[in-house]
């Protein structure tokens, strides 16, 4: 089996779940579970266009998933505007943030970049938490935020918000996509490789990793958004910088710079995280270990493997 054909394969499995999870289930115990696997998705793809693509390892992008989050809580709730208003200006503003982010870090390279995200994005925790209090509520968050309402239908139901995530999860999972084949994702994968060759070539490599950085911080306020609604509340835990530790540990657990790997490693890693923290008390540490032992074992991930492994077969055909 081909690359291509192991990506289509793992795309009929996961989509042929998610149509027919809803009607295998009616338990809003596997629904929710469901969404936010989706909705971790959005984000780790997001992410993963600045880990895997790029090559840039961001301790900073809960920053962008908590910007989404805030501004749908605050836009809604404060001032009145629709879910949807409030999406789009939520995905603006943590893509202006990622710009701002990206004014400073992009000034660095390897290690210093992803310190710079790191305290980015704790400087802004801090502000969540104490500062902006009057807007964000400090450590108790925001409570009550809205779910959509679209052309007259009601997604307040965890059943109506599914099919509402999984419109939005199918069209970044296609604009993603899209965006790796395209001419300025092969230039993405160039940088990844080879910064200077690339530069060499007449690219601006610091133009490309900026937009990449935008790009990837609008998903991700996506996520956010999304995010919120699910759980009707916001908090700066969001924001911390264990958000995005977890959100790297889920795209190396699946594959970085796949397609799917990212989706993978966010369905394993909510699979564990339910699993075991029914175990033990101590299910963080055990998820821990799990994940030592992958990045050891499974450097390109489960699924980045599988699809490796997959290509190899074929090339080994007559």
């Amino acid at each position: 089996m081909s690359a291509h054909r192991f990506d289509l394969a793992v795309a009929v499995l996961i989509g042929a779940t998610v149509i027919a999870l809803p009607f295998a289930t009616q338990n809003d115990f596997f629904l929710n579970l469901a969404l936010l696997v989706m909705i971790w998705s959005i984000f780790a793809l997001g992410f993963d266009l600045v880990f895997g693509s790029i090559g840039m390892v961001s301790f900073g992008h809960a920053s962008f998933l908590g910007m989404g989050g805030y501004i749908v809580a605050i836009f809604t709730q404060r001032y009145g505007w629709s879910f949807e208003l409030s999406t789009v200006a939520a995905m603006a503003a943590a893509s202006l943030l990622a710009w701002i982010f990206s004014f400073f870090a992009l000034r660095v390279s390897g290690i210093f970049f992803s310190l710079v995200t790191l305290a980015l994005s704790q400087l802004l925790y801090i502000l969540a938490d104490s500062k902006l209090r009057e807007w964000t509520g400090g450590a108790d968050g925001i409570a009550g935020v809205t779910r959509p309402q679209l052309f007259g239908i009601d997604f307040f139901t965890t059943q109506a918000f599914y099919w509402y995530v999984v419109v939005l999860f199918a069209l970044v999972v296609a604009g993603v996509a899209m965006l790796r084949v395209s001419p300025f994702g092969r230039v993405m994968q160039g940088v990844a490789q080879n910064e200077i060759r690339t530069e060499q070539l007449g690219y601006d490599v610091h133009r490309i990793k900026q937009i990449t950085f935008l790009v990837s911080g609008g998903i991700s306020g996506l996520a956010g958004a999304l995010l919120a609604s699910l759980l009707m509340f916001v908090n700066p835990q969001m924001l911390h910088w264990t958000t995005s530790g977890d959100v790297i540990i889920m795209t190396l657990l699946g594959g970085a710079g796949t397609l799917w790997g990212p989706v993978g490693g966010v369905i394993l890693f909510e699979l564990l995280k339910e699993w075991l923290s029914g175990q033990t008390q101590y299910w963080y540490g055990v998820l821990g270990v799990v994940f030592i032992l992958a990045t050891i074992y499974f450097p390109k991930g489960f699924l980045g493997e599988a699809r490796r492994l997959a290509a190899r077969a074929q090339r080994r055909k007559p």
